[in-house]
């Protein structure tokens, strides 16, 4: 495995990104009673009790040559986020 394919520690915010959008999302189809704003309070309580417990998340680099499509939010900030500075 080269030092391109090899797993790095993921940060907090990626973590956060993709439970939130676990907790928003069901595949592709928007689950309509979650709120953005309380997933992603329980996406970073959850990824500070990681970081409590010792647990290290690695991620794999991108593919090289395909869209960030279907990656969860992406490294912009969501619109909870600059209204409430979470």
């Amino acid at each position: 495995m080269s030092d391109a394919e090899k797993p790095t520690p993921a940060s907090p915010e990626d973590i956060a990104d993709a439970l939130a959008f676990a907790l928003l999302f069901e595949g592709r189809r928007r689950i309509h009673h979650a709120d953005e704003l309380v997933t992603r309070m329980v996406a970073r309580r959850l990824v500070k009790h990681l970081e409590r417990a010792g647990f290290v998340v690695m991620k794999k680099p991108p593919l090289g040559g395909h869209s960030a499509l279907g990656r969860g939010f992406g490294s912009h900030q969501s619109r909870c986020e600059r209204t409430y500075k979470i």
